[in-house]
Parts: C-alpha cells; structure tokens; sequence
C-alpha cells in the first residue's frame, strides 16, 4: 500500500521503493532509445525531403533495424513501428519512381 503525502503516493516497502528506482532507471533507458530512433527517422526525412535517393537507401537501411530494436526492447509497439517502418519505405520507393 502506498502512503499519499502532499498528494504524492509514496512507496512504503523496500521492494516498492528498489522497484521506482528501477523504473526511473528505465525509464531514463527507454527515453535515450526512443530518441535515437527520432534521429535515425529525422536524417531519412530529411534526405528524402532533399531528393537524395542514395542517401535515403542507405538511411532506411539504417533506420528499419533501429526501429525493430526498439520493439525488442519494449519502447515501441509492434503495430506502431510496423505502421512507421511501411510509411518511411513508401516515402523512399517513390522516389524512384
């Protein structure tokens, strides 16, 4: 059970008080991933924005493994980087054409 004080639960037992230290800890974790993953999309916008096909390739080659990573860890949801992984590919294969 966990005590409310100035409208802030508190943990009372030791295992409730390792387990938010191991949650601000992941958190933490899972926010520098998520970020990363921002990067990688970011840079293969930007070449697809600016007209660099080799660019954009080789960026998607980059981005898709980070993305599925990021599911792997628990970061992302299946569905959602499914959903980004499909559009970011769209956006490259119609480059080409």
């Amino acid at each position: 059970m966990a005590r409310i004080q100035h409208g802030i639960k508190m943990a009372n037992t030791s295992s409730a008080k390792k387990m938010t230290r191991k949650i601000a800890g992941r958190t933490l974790v899972n926010i520098a991933r998520r970020s990363r993953v921002r990067g990688f999309i970011r840079k293969l916008v930007e070449a697809v924005k600016a007209g660099d096909k080799d660019a954009a390739k080789s960026a998607f080659a980059i981005v898709e493994p980070e993305i599925m990573r990021a599911v792997s860890k628990g970061v992302i949801a299946k569905n959602t980087a499914s959903r980004k992984v499909s559009r970011l590919s769209a956006s490259v294969k119609a480059m080409n054409a």
